[in-house]
């Protein structure tokens, strides 16, 4: 017997990509029921009447009036019946066989949640530059879900794959995390006892920003929401989660240095790091065949610093779109 299953998709103005991930889900060849809910932040731009095209294929709309991604996630799951509830976004592409991989590790590990690899694929130099950054040690350390490694229990996982009794038990989602929530649930998952379990064998395409603003300002409410979680879970803390803020106070630090006449020792962090940026490029570059890594010194400075500033110094941070 497979449990049943519902795929959840947080959504808002994203017509030009929901009708791709919706497709993905009901492309799953799984050999149980699988539904698919769609929470809707109350889209302007054509998304709802992209989601309500697939009103006949096992797909329903939900209301988010909240227009945030925790209170989509929380609407849909309440919206849903299935045993097993497998997240997905807007920019996510699942590929086939997933969710019936990811059903079998839920029962051979007894975790309470499974997730894989986030693939990054991008779009044009600048994106196929961040996608390379995303995938790369050099721009996201440690996190296994980034670019692969053995599989076993670890921190978080990308998106996720989860038994619904435990998602209820620990409350679903924090709503008051406009970002970083997924984290946050997976720290309180594991302090219920719960294994959180990688297995690079579950691996979702990911399409990530077009553009080093809009990159810049998703990694900015990356760190200022991180600062949020860390206050609430000291014991969470990782290594990589430092290095960004680390970066941000040596470079300002290099540059009262190099102001005040210490130019060659002004110069000691920013030249390493700049170092180390061309080295990845050269690598990453050779590795994959891609040209577009000329660009990933500046995709992975981008994330680097905005996170790192975000951490700092951000205030209430913003609000984003439900991707």
């Amino acid at each position: 017997m497979w449990p049943s299953v519902s795929v959840v998709i947080p959504v808002r103005n994203e017509a030009d990509a929901i009708e791709t991930a919706i497709r993905s889900a009901l492309d799953q060849d799984y050999p149980g029921t699988l539904e698919v809910i769609v929470a809707d932040g109350m889209s302007t731009d054509g998304t709802r009447e992209a989601v309500e095209r697939f009103a006949a294929e096992r797909v329903r709309l939900v209301d988010n009036p909240a227009t945030t991604t925790p209170a989509a996630l929380n609407r849909a799951i309440d919206a849903s019946g299935g045993d097993v509830v497998v997240r997905c976004d807007a920019h996510s592409v699942l590929p086939p066989g997933y969710v019936r991989r990811a059903v079998e590790l839920l029962e051979s590990t007894g975790a309470v949640n499974v997730g894989g690899i986030q693939r990054a694929e991008g779009e044009g130099w600048v994106g196929r530059a961040i996608a390379l950054a995303m995938s790369s040690p050099i721009g996201v350390g440690d996190a296994r879900f980034h670019y692969g490694g053995e599989a076993g229990p670890t921190d978080t996982v990308y998106l996720g794959v989860f038994r619904r009794a435990a998602l209820l038990d620990v409350g679903g989602f924090d709503e008051t995390l406009i970002r970083n929530q997924d984290y946050e649930l997976n720290v309180r998952l594991r302090k219920a006892e719960g294994v959180v379990y990688f297995h690079p064998d579950l691996q979702v395409v990911y399409r990530p920003r077009r553009s080093f603003s809009a990159l810049a300002r998703q990694y900015y409410q990356y760190g200022s929401w991180k600062r949020v979680v860390l206050r609430r879970h000291p014991a969470s803390w990782r290594w990589r989660q430092l290095a960004p803020p680390a970066l941000v106070v040596s470079v300002v630090a290099s540059a009262v240095m190099w102001g005040s006449g210490a130019r060659t020792l002004g110069a000691v962090v920013p030249v390493a790091y700049a170092s180390a940026l061309v080295g990845a490029a050269v690598i990453e570059g050779v590795r994959h065949r891609e040209p577009a890594a000329v660009l990933l010194p500046a995709a992975a400075t981008t994330m680097h610093l905005s996170w790192g500033t975000g951490f700092l110094v951000g205030g209430t941070p913003g609000q984003p779109s439900e991707s």
